[in-house]
Parts: structure tokens; sequence; C-alpha cells
């Protein structure tokens, strides 16, 4: 199985969790043609490209029991499925604006028996919860990103357990100089510390405290 990639990183996850992840390469084809939520020419590379890539989040974040993440733009399900999976005692929202592709979430969240995982059709502006932590897969320039979910983070820690402050986790690849020039306090994490596969070598994980 491909799913192999994961157990390679991740070797601690439990038999039930590698059932799930296993079970993507199964449930995702077989959405794909019905709706198209990842291109044609990375559906073969799942695993690689959107499920190791959603994981290199937890690499620079553990998420805790009862923290809520917030997942902008999640299209089929990335990087919030994968993270699910992986933290199922951590409360999960995916949004995206488009319906078809929350028909999808909703769908795989269902059959792979996540508890932890809310999907639903609605614009971040919308939104008026506050969450520990939002995640999210380059859906648009930093600055942008910023004006929506600046008020929807919150304030203060779950505990004092928590590695880092409530903040953002942005997965973005290229030079980020100009993007991130208002906002000193961004880390750029580089993903080929945590994974070997030439598909990342130019890819990041930003964390941006809550500010």
């Amino acid at each position: 199985m491909q799913s192999e990639i994961i157990t390679k990183y991740f070797p601690n996850i439990t038999e039930e969790q590698k059932t799930q992840f296993d079970l993507l390469g199964k449930i995702y084809p077989e959405w794909n043609e019905k709706i198209n939520v990842i291109s044609r020419k990375d559906i073969d590379e799942l695993y690689i490209r959107h499920v190791l890539h959603s994981l290199a989040i937890a690499k620079v974040n553990e998420f805790l029991p009862r923290q809520k993440v917030l997942d902008v733009g999640t299209g089929g399900g990335f990087p919030g499925i994968p993270l699910a999976i992986l933290f199922p005692e951590t409360q999960f929202h995916l949004v995206d604006s488009i319906g078809k592709k929350i028909t999808v979430v909703q769908s795989v969240a269902e059959e792979l028996g996540l508890k932890n995982v809310k999907a639903e059709q609605k614009r971040v502006e919308k939104i008026k919860e506050k969450y520990h932590f939002i995640v999210s897969r380059a859906v648009t320039q930093m600055p942008r990103f910023m004006a929506w979910v600046k008020d929807k983070i919150e304030k203060h820690p779950l505990n004092n357990e928590q590695a880092l402050a409530n903040g953002i986790l942005y997965l973005k690849g290229g030079d980020l100089t100009e993007e991130l020039k208002n906002y000193p306090e961004a880390v750029e994490c580089e993903i080929t510390q945590f994974f070997d596969e030439d598909f990342f070598e130019t890819k990041k994980v930003v964390y941006l405290p809550y500010f």
C-alpha cells in the first residue's frame, strides 16, 4: 500500500489509524471519478502530494485533545482529514465555499468513521467561532488570509502543555519573502527537514502566532 509512506514518518500510529490512511487510497479515486476534487495527475500521487504534505503540519505542532482547529478552503479535505486521523481527540472544522467539495469531505469523514470532523459549506468570513489553530493549504496570499481569519483565533492557550502558541499553520511553497514581509514573527519551516521526497523541495509550513 502507498500508505506505507505514512508509517515511514509516523511509525507510532495505531492499527486503526493505519487502516484509515489505507482507506484514503480507495475512497479518493472513487470520488474523483464523480467529482474532480484532486487533479488527475495528482490522484496517483495522493499519499505524497496530499496526505503526507498535510501531515507536515504535525511535524511542526502536535495538536492536543480538545483543541479546536479550523481548516480554511479545505477543498477535498486537505490538510484537515489527514490531521483528523492523526489527532482523533482534536476537533476539526473543515470549511469550503464550494458545496460539492464539502459533499466529498463529509462522505470521506463518514466512511473513515471520524467523529472529530465537522465539514461545512461556508465562507470563512461568516464563521463566528474561535479556534486554537487555523490551518490551510495555499488558498491565497498571507495578507488576504490574515484579513479573513484574524478575529477567529482564540487568544488563550488550552493549557500549559501547548508546544506552540495559538495561531496559523499554513502550507506554502517557494520564496515567501515578499508575502511575509509584514509578518516578522512568522516562522518558515522547510518540509525537507521532515520528509525526503523531492516533491517537498520548495515546500514549507509557515507558523504565524496569534498577535
